[in-house]
């Protein structure tokens, strides 16, 4: 590794929403100042998860969180390292001179009001900014960020995208609801009687917004975007109503997909999912909800 420095925000980042956009600016705001690399120092699962052994329901994949930290907000070096037993039984202070300075070459420390770290979360803001001054490292600890009163968190976040409120979520994230996955094939049904559908593999652990229709944009790795139709849920007129799937329909796209990994972003629920009568009354409503989709978009250009 090289030894370049760092200015390294510290934080799991899951939704990398606006108060964690708040550590991230100002990463990178001191970064520049400093001529040093913009960085995250972050872990591939959640600490809760391994200690308590209880699978942790995410917002982002680690691959999300690693594009949005450095797409929407310039973070350059993503330090994304496994959640192992050397993570869980290094003391506070040992984790800031070792690691973040003698193995990242860490020269300012950012991190967040209720930030704990260390062997048994005993390391804490104060604690953080005590440490930094004694090594001659800059420190900033950023305060709690609100929208109209609330408290932005993760916690909440996730709530809303359970509910399917993906719009309000948008609101405290900063930017929409996304979910990145490979395509895969589904029964075909879509593509030969329907419309051209992508069928989303979603990554394990990983939210979806509750079952319904959605108004969505789809982003290939190309960049090329296009808006979509995207259905959550077991797709009770053609499936067995049990298997819950993420099915995009691109707007005026041609071409195949499979294989090729899709970005989907969520802006606006259309309507819940219902089970119709038939094949033709399905297209009928995913005509409209095509139309739909259009209408809401051509709103907001």
């Amino acid at each position: 590794m090289s030894m370049k420095e760092r200015v390294i925000a510290l934080g799991f980042f899951d939704g990398v929403h606006l108060g964690h956009g708040a550590l991230l600016r100002r990463t990178a705001q001191e970064a520049a100042a400093r001529g040093c690399t913009p960085a995250v120092f972050t872990f591939d699962r959640p600490p809760k998860e391994v200690v308590s052994g209880v699978p942790c329901p995410l917002i982002n994949s680690p691959e999300d969180r690693r594009d949005l930290v450095r797409r929407l907000y310039g973070i350059r070096d993503v330090i994304m390292v496994p959640f192992d037993q050397e993570m869980m039984t290094t003391p506070w202070d040992d984790f800031v001179s070792r690691i973040l300075v003698g193995r990242y070459h860490a020269v300012h420390l950012v991190a967040g009001h209720d930030h704990h770290f260390g062997h048994k979360n005993q390391g804490s803001p104060e604690l953080l900014a005590r440490k930094c001054a004694q090594l001659g490292l800059g420190c900033d600890i950023i305060p709690q960020v609100t929208v109209a009163g609330i408290p932005v968190s993760s916690t909440y976040i996730r709530r809303l995208v359970e509910l399917g409120q993906v719009d309000r979520a948008a609101q405290f994230l900063g930017h929409p609801h996304v979910l990145t996955g490979a395509v895969r094939h589904g029964r075909g049904i879509g593509s030969a009687r329907l419309f051209p559908t992508a069928n989303l593999t979603v990554p394990p652990h990983v939210l979806v917004p509750s079952h319904g229709v959605y108004a969505t944009r789809a982003t290939l790795e190309d960049g090329t975007a296009y808006e979509a139709v995207t259905n959550v849920g077991t797709r009770p007129t053609v499936d067995n109503g049990t298997d819950v799937t993420v099915e995009a329909c691109l707007l005026d796209f041609q071409g195949d997909l499979y294989g090729r990994t899709l970005r989907l972003e969520f802006f606006c629920h259309l309507r819940d999912e219902v089970r119709f009568d038939s094949l033709d009354a399905l297209k009928a409503q995913i005509a409209a909800d095509a139309e739909a989709t259009r209408r809401y978009f051509a709103a907001r250009r």
